[in-house]
């Protein structure tokens, strides 16, 4: 594979991290460097790790993943975004910031593996392809920090015109970017 092939690769598992981060965005008042920082590393590292693992699994345990690595992106989408919704809703207003919960540990990892089940199948396939596994995931993580920060960013500048809405409108985000995972595997 060429550079501009594992590039284009890149780019496109690193959409579902972009669409996920805007998401986040959209559902605080404030970012600071730390939590841009903190939104890459978590998604980045993330899609970096993944086709590692699947490169060192083979085919031994692809058809498994295959399987169900699109339920378990909807299931973690599902629950994470009913849960933003359910916080706006309880918060009325939403006048505080959910910037600490919101990238706190658990969130954050949730998110990191369902944004990241499909680049195992691509560690997988790299396998096959015989393409250079620690260059091409390089990239693939670089891609996706990158992607992550300023899809962050750009939740956060929309979001925070509209408070309680923008909030809501990030957990529909998460859910419907789980039924396009679990649509795309189901019926295409």
């Amino acid at each position: 594979m060429s550079f501009w092939e594992i590039l284009l690769l890149a780019v496109g598992v690193s959409m579902d991290a972009f669409a996920v981060s805007i998401g986040k965005g959209l559902s605080v008042k404030k970012v600071t460097a730390r939590e841009v920082l903190t939104v890459g590393l978590w998604f980045g590292g993330f899609q970096a790790l993944m086709p590692v693992i699947g490169y060192y699994l083979g085919m031994s345990f692809a058809d498994l993943v295959e399987k169900v690595d699109h339920w378990i992106a909807f299931g973690l989408l599902l629950l994470i975004g009913g849960n933003m919704i359910r916080e706006a809703v309880k918060d009325g207003e939403g006048e505080h910031d959910h910037t600490d919960s919101s990238f706190g540990f658990k969130s954050m990892l949730l998110l990191a593996i369902a944004t990241s089940i499909d680049a195992l199948a691509v560690g997988v396939s790299f396998a096959f392809l015989q393409a250079p596994l620690w260059s091409s995931v390089a990239v693939i993580g670089v891609t996706t920090f990158m992607f992550s920060a300023v899809g962050l960013l750009i939740g956060k500048k929309v979001g925070c015109r509209f408070h309680q809405g923008a909030e809501i409108f990030g957990g529909v985000i998460l859910i419907l970017i789980g039924l396009k995972i679990l649509v795309e595997h189901l019926f295409l």
